[in-house]
C-alpha cells in the first residue's frame, strides 16, 4: 500500500493552504516553515529536505546521494540502463550508491509535486546494517543495486507520516526527531531493497570494492582520475574493473566522474558565488570552453541557463 491517500492529501493540502494564506509561522528558533516554498526546503533535521515543485520535467539528468525519496503527491520516475524506477504516492525510491540517471516528473500548479528527500547518515546506516546483518545474516544477503523502487509498506508509511507530523511541532521534533529518523533508516534497510542496500554498506566482494571506489571518487573527483590506478586499488584488471563498474553504475568510470563534476558544478552555479570559469576549475576542468561544451551536452542548456532554471524551480538547496 502507499501512504494513505487521505493522510497524504491532507498533508499536501495543509502545506498548500498554509503557503497561500501565510498561515504557517516558522518553528520557533529553527527558521523552518512547515509550508514549503517552490523548490527544495531545508528542515531542522540534518539530511531531510522537502521538495515542492509545479514543474513538469522530461529526461532530466539527476544524481542522488544515498538515501530515500518519498513522494506525497505527484509522480516521478527514473531510467537507468533501460530500467524504469517509479517513485510516487505508492512507491519510494531507495538509493544505495550515487549514480547518474535520467528522471521525469508530473506536477502542476493545481497539484504540485511534494516529496521528502532523506539523505542517509552513512555512519548510522552502517551501524544499523551491521546489527541487522549480524542477526539476520541469511535474509540480508543480496546483490548490490544502485537504485531500487519499492512499494510503500504500512511500517514505512507510518514512520514517514510521523516524521512529517514532527516537522510541524518544534517540541515534538526536538524530542522525537532523531529517533524517528533512525527508525526511518532502519525501515528502509529492512524493506524489500534492504539486502541490496546492506550489501552496498558492508562493501563485501567485487561489488563492495566498486562501492569503495565510488566513495574514493566522491572525495577526489576534481583531481586527475586514472582508471588503471582505480582498478589496481580495487584489485582488478582494467577490463574487469570497467565491466563491474558499469554493471553497478550504468556508466564507465570516466563518464561517471564527468557526470559527478557537472552535477557539482550545477549546484555551485545555482548558489551564485562563483563565475563559470571558477566553477569549471573547482570541479577539475582545465578548460572552461570544454566545461561549457560538456555541460550543455549533459543538461541540454548552457551553464548560465541551467543555473537560472535551478534557482527558479528547485532553489539553492538543489
Amino acid at each position: 500500500m502507499g501512504i494513505d491517500r487521505g493522510n497524504s492529501e491532507c498533508l499536501a493540502k495543509s502545506y498548500e493552504r498554509g503557503k497561500r494564506a501565510g498561515e504557517a509561522p516558522c518553528a520557533r528558533g529553527t527558521g523552518w516553515s512547515p509550508c514549503p516554498h517552490q523548490g527544495y526546503n531545508s528542515t531542522p533535521l540534518q539530511g531531510v529536505r522537502i521538495l515542492r515543485t509545479e514543474a513538469v520535467l522530461h529526461d532530466v539528468p539527476v544524481l542522488y546521494k544515498p538515501g530515500a525519496i518519498f513522494v506525497l503527491q505527484g509522480r516521478k520516475q527514473g531510467v537507468l540502463e533501460g530500467e524504469v524506477y517509479l517513485y510516487d504516492e505508492e512507491h519510494y525510491l531507495a538509493v544505495s550508491v550515487p549514480v547518474p540517471f535520467r528522471m521525469e516528473s508530473v506536477a502542476s500548479p493545481e497539484r504540485p509535486l511534494l516529496a521528502v528527500y532523506v539523505e542517509f547518515d552513512m555512519r548510522l546506516a552502517a551501524e544499523i546494517a551491521s546489527e541487522v546483518g549480524a542477526r539476520h545474516a541469511r535474509s540480508t544477503v543480496g546483490k548490490v543495486k544502485s537504485l531500487v523502487s519499492s512499494r510503500m509498506e504500512p511500517a514505512i508509511e507510518d514512520v514517514v507520516l510521523r516524521l512529517l507530523r514532527a516537522l510541524h511541532d518544534p517540541v515534538e521534533l526536538t524530542i522525537l526527531g532523531s529517533g524517528i529518523l533512525r527508525e526511518l533508516h532502519y525501515r528502509v534497510l529492512v524493506g524489500p531493497q534492504g539486502g541490496a542496500m546492506i550489501s552496498a554498506l558492508q562493501q563485501c566482494g567485487t561489488s563492495g570494492r566498486i562501492v569503495q571506489s565510488l566513495a574514493r571518487l566522491r572525495e577526489t573527483y576534481s583531481s586527475e582520475i586514472l582508471v588503471a590506478a582505480l582498478a589496481g586499488e580495487a584489485g582488478m584488471s582494467v577490463p574487469s574493473y570497467h565491466v563491474h563498474f558499469k554493471a553497478l553504475t550504468g556508466s564507465s568510470p570516466i563518464q561517471y566522474v564527468k557526470a559527478m563534476r557537472l552535477h557539482e558544478a550545477r549546484l555551485m552555479l545555482a548558489r551564485q558565488d562563483k563565475t563559470i570559469a571558477e566553477v569549471a576549475a573547482s570541479v577539475g576542468y582545465a578548460s572552461p570552453a570544454q566545461f561549457s561544451r560538456d555541460f550543455k551536452r549533459h543538461f541540454r542548456r548552457t551553464a548560465s541557463e541551467e543555473a537560472e532554471w535551478v534557482r527558479r524551480h528547485l532553489g539553492e538547496l538543489a
